[in-house]
C-alpha cells in the first residue's frame, strides 16, 4: 500500500472529487497541506488578501456551475474565524463549500497555544459538520465523508481542522483505490405528484414559486417545460432568479417586501394557489404572512423535510430533491396534456403579462448628480442576457433586482440570507475564475465597496477580469431608508471632503485612485449620457487588460427606494412611476396604458 503523509492524502482526496480551484492563505499551521498541494499539482490555488474573501471567493465558484464545489483554504486560529462569515453565508442558501484549517499541534491544543482555538465547536453552528481531526488515518474517511455531506441532502459546508502533526504524520493510502460515496437526495413518489398536480389543475389562478433549490438540483429546464406543459405563470424568488428567462411569457415577476415587482406582487395577491418548489418561505420574499397566505391553497416542495411547515403549514407539503419532483410533475403533466385533462390558463397568464406591462417604476431620470435608477436602466442597455450579475445588500442590491433583467440560471448570483458586506468583490472573483471567458458584472453600495477592497488586488495579480459597477452616495442608504421609521438620521454618513480629492466635494473616498493603486482599472461618471459608454468602455479594458474594471457613479445623496415594511400589498412607492413608455424604455415589456 502506498504511503503518504495525511496532507498529500488529503489533496488527492479533492482532486478524486473533482476540485479544480482552491482559495486561501497559507500559514504556518497549514504549511504541510500547502506543500502537498504545490507537489501534487492539480489544482490551482488563489492567494487572497484576506481568509473572509477566501470563504467568499469559494462560495462565488461553487454558485457559478452545477457540480462546482468551492474549496477554502487557512492557517490555524483567526483564519478558521475569519471564515466564519462565508461560512454562514454558505449554509443559510444552501451552498455547498469546503473549509478546510491548519491547527495547533494535538498535544498542545488544550494548552492554549499559538493561535489554537477550538474552530470546530465555533463552526458548528453554521457546517453540516465541523471536526478537528486527531488521528492522521481518519484524513481519508474525513474528507470522503464531507464530500458525501456536502451534496446530500439539503447542500451546505463542511469544515475539516488539521493540527500541523496530523497532516505530517504518515499514512497507508492509494488514490487509485478511493471513491466518491453515493450521494442521497429524497424523491417525492408518484403518488404525492399526482395529488399536487391535482390540487393545481383544481384552482383557477395558479402560481409556481421557483426557488433556489431548482437551481442547486440543476433542474431549471424541467421547471420551464413543467411550466409551459400546464401554462401556469412563474415566480422565481431572489435565488431562483433566472431559472426561466426575464422575458418568457410565463413570468409572473418576483414578489417581496424589497427585491420585487410592482406586477410581481399584484400578479401575486391576484392568485389562488401557489406550489412553492426549493423555496424557503423567506420573510423578505412574504412579508406579513396573513396577507400572503389569505385566499390561497398551498403546496410545498423542497429538498429539507424541516422545512415543509417551518414557516407556515402547506395544504401539502412533499421531502423532495427538486429535480427528482420536476421529473415526476412533468411526467404527469405530459400525461394529462396528452389526456386534455389540463385546464386552459392562457387567459390568466395573459392577465400576469398585462400587469407586466401596466406596473412599471421609472428609470428614465436625466438628474445631476445621477439617479441610482439611471444606472441600472443604462445596465441593463450595456450588459446583455449572458451577463452573471453579482451582489449582497443594501439598497443598490434591492433596486438592481427591481430593475435589472435576467435570462439564465446562476446569472444573478446573490448571497441572499445572510447578507455580508463585503461579500461582492470576493464572490465576483470566485464566479469569474469559475467562468473565466464569460461576462461578469458586480454590482455595490459605496460602503459593501469599502468592506473587502483589497481582494481587487486578487484580481490584479492573478488576472481575474470582471466589470464592478459602484454606485456611491456617500451614505448607508438602507440603513438610513430605514432610520426614517424612527426619524432618525444617525452614524449613517460616509461623506468627508478628502483633502487629496478636493474635486469629489463631500463623497469622500477617492474610489478611483485605490482602486488603480490596487492594480486595476477605474472610471468614474457624474453624467447620465456618461453611463453607458463607460460601461462599453469599462468591457474593453477587462477584457485588454484582464483584470478588474470598476465603474463608479456618483449618485444623488439621498434616494429611497420602493419597498414596504410590512406586507407585500403595501409597497411604498417613493418615486414617480412609469406613465408612458420613455419612463422605463428597458423594460421588459413596452409600458402599456392600465
Amino acid at each position: 500500500m502506498p504511503r503518504m503523509t495525511a496532507a498529500r492524502a488529503a489533496v488527492e482526496i479533492l482532486k478524486r472529487e473533482g476540485v479544480s480551484n482552491a482559495f486561501g492563505v497559507p500559514g504556518a499551521a497549514i504549511n504541510p497541506f500547502y506543500a502537498a498541494l504545490k507537489a501534487s499539482g492539480g489544482v490551482h490555488h488563489t492567494l487572497a488578501r484576506h481568509v473572509e474573501g477566501a470563504s467568499h471567493m469559494a462560495e462565488g465558484y461553487t454558485r457559478a456551475a452545477a457540480g462546482n464545489i468551492g474549496v477554502c483554504i487557512g492557517t490555524s486560529g483567526p483564519a478558521g474565524t475569519d471564515m466564519i462569515t462565508g461560512l454562514y453565508s454558505a449554509i443559510a442558501d444552501s451552498i455547498p463549500i469546503l473549509c478546510i484549517t491548519g491547527q495547533a499541534p494535538t498535544a498542545v491544543l488544550h494548552k492554549e497555544d499559538f493561535q489554537a482555538v477550538d474552530i470546530a465547536s465555533i463552526a458548528a453552528p453554521v457546517t453540516k459538520a465541523a471536526t478537528t481531526v486527531l488521528e492522521a488515518a481518519q484524513v481519508p474517511g474525513v474528507f470522503q465523508q464531507a464530500f458525501h455531506l456536502m451534496r446530500t441532502g439539503r447542500p451546505g459546508p463542511v469544515l475539516i481542522d488539521l493540527p500541523i502533526d496530523v497532516q505530517l504524520t504518515e499514512i497507508d493510502f492509494d488514490p487509485e483505490l478511493y471513491e466518491p460515496l453515493p450521494v442521497h437526495k429524497p424523491a417525492a413518489t408518484r403518488k404525492q405528484i399526482e395529488r399536487a398536480v391535482e390540487m393545481l389543475n383544481a384552482s383557477e389562478r395558479p402560481l409556481i414559486v421557483a426557488g433556489g433549490g431548482i437551481i442547486n438540483a440543476d433542474a431549471p429546464d424541467l421547471l420551464v417545460e413543467f411550466a409551459e406543459l400546464t401554462g401556469v405563470p412563474v415566480v422565481p424568488t431572489l435565488m431562483g432568479w433566472g431559472i426561466l428567462p426575464d422575458d418568457h411569457e410565463l413570468n409572473a415577476g418576483m414578489v417581496g417586501l424589497q427585491t420585487s415587482h410592482r406586477y410581481g406582487n399584484a400578479n401575486f395577491l391576484e392568485s389562488d394557489f401557489v406550489l412553492g418548489i426549493g423555496n424557503r418561505w423567506a420573510n423578505r420574499h412574504t412579508g406579513k404572512l396573513d396577507v400572503y397566505t389569505r385566499g390561497r391553497t398551498f403546496v410545498h416542495v423542497d429538498i429539507e423535510p424541516t422545512q415543509l411547515g417551518k414557516i407556515f403549514a402547506p395544504a401539502l407539503g412533499i421531502a423532495s430533491d427538486a429535480k427528482a419532483a420536476l421529473e415526476l410533475f412533468v411526467e404527469v403533466a405530459r400525461e394529462l396534456k396528452v389526456a386534455g385533462k389540463l385546464k386552459d390558463r392562457s387567459q390568466w397568464a395573459a392577465s400576469t403579462q398585462e400587469r407586466r406591462a401596466t406596473l412599471q417604476r421609472r428609470t428614465h431620470f436625466d438628474n445631476v448628480p445621477l439617479k441610482p435608477q439611471r444606472v441600472y436602466e443604462e445596465m441593463n442597455r450595456a450588459f446583455g442576457p449572458e451577463t452573471r450579475y453579482v451582489s449582497t445588500i443594501g439598497l443598490s442590491q434591492i433596486a438592481g433586482a427591481q430593475m435589472l433583467h435576467v435570462y439564465r440560471p446562476r446569472h444573478w448570483i446573490n448571497c441572499g440570507q445572510a447578507g455580508p458586506l463585503g461579500w461582492t468583490i470576493p464572490a465576483a472573483l470566485g464566479v469569474a475564475t469559475a467562468d473565466p471567458e464569460g461576462s461578469v458584472v458586480a454590482l455595490s453600495g459605496d460602503y459593501d465597496f469599502q468592506f473587502m477592497l483589497e481582494e481587487l488586488a486578487v484580481g490584479a495579480q492573478h488576472r481575474i477580469p470582471y466589470v464592478h459597477v459602484l454606485v456611491n452616495n456617500s451614505y448607508l442608504g438602507l440603513i438610513r431608508q430605514a432610520q426614517r421609521n424612527f426619524d432618525i438620521d444617525f452614524q449613517v454618513n460616509l461623506e468627508f471632503e478628502n483633502q487629496n480629492s478636493p474635486e469629489l466635494g463631500v463623497y469622500g473616498v477617492d474610489h478611483v485612485k485605490v482602486v488603480e493603486g490596487l492594480g486595476c482599472k477605474a472610471i468614474r461618471v457624474t453624467e447620465p449620457d456618461q453611463l453607458l459608454p463607460a460601461f462599453e468602455e469599462a468591457k474593453k479594458l477587462a477584457a485588454e487588460h484582464r483584470v478588474p474594471v470598476v465603474v463608479e457613479a456618483i449618485l444623488e445623496r439621498v434616494t429611497n427606494i420602493s419597498m414596504s415594511g410590512s406586507d407585500i400589498a403595501s409597497v411604498n412607492e417613493f418615486e414617480d412611476l412609469a406613465t408612458e413608455p420613455g419612463h422605463a424604455p428597458t423594460a421588459v415589456r413596452p409600458l402599456t396604458k392600465a
